[in-house]
């Protein structure tokens, strides 16, 4: 099949800066998640990476109730957005990518294409969501992802998605961002 074809590109630097993040156990802390994948608390949907090889990532994210997003989604009876879930699910696909690019700091990675995105049940407060991601695939400009989230072992939800994998310079500079 095709997406078993793909081979990883990278090896070496853009891992072994990224791995210099993770603590005795390899997980990686919400404060140094901000220092590979550009986003703050405002819109970061991933606490704590707690597994991370070449082709796959362990994520989590705890929704503790406290979320704006969940004063006006489903009035009364908070839930959190599926857009929102697999918009966590695609930082950790963002971070997998990131791990196997050399000099990752010099790109970005993004949502490029989701299919096949499916909900089989609500994620509420005081859940936590596991994201797992496999990658099926990277090269120099596009990765492709499987993944899924659980809460309490249940499967909520899953997806696939291609990412591409831009110059940062470049792609900033033709698209400047206006006050």
């Amino acid at each position: 099949m095709f997406l078993n074809a793909l081979p990883f590109f990278g090896k070496g630097e853009g891992m072994s800066s990224i791995d210099r993040l993770k603590d005795a156990d390899g997980h990686i802390s919400k404060e140094n998640i901000v220092k590979v994948i550009p986003y703050n608390d405002h819109f970061l949907f991933v606490d704590e990476v707690v597994s991370l090889e070449k082709g796959k990532i362990i994520a989590k994210k705890r929704i503790t109730g406290r979320e704006d997003f969940l004063k006006g989604h489903f009035v009364g009876f908070p839930i959190t957005p599926g857009a929102l879930i697999v918009e966590g699910l695609g930082q950790a696909a963002t971070f997998l990518a990131r791990y196997n690019i050399p000099d990752h700091e010099k790109k970005d990675v993004l949502a490029y294409k989701i299919r096949d995105a499916k909900f089989m049940a609500p994620v509420l407060p005081g859940d936590e969501m596991t994201y797992e991601v496999v990658s099926q695939g990277q090269m120099e400009k596009l990765a492709m992802m499987q993944g899924k989230v659980l809460v309490g072992g249940n499967l909520v939800a899953e997806a696939f998605m291609m990412l591409a994998i831009v110059d940062r310079e470049a792609f900033r500079g033709k698209h400047p961002s206006k006050p």
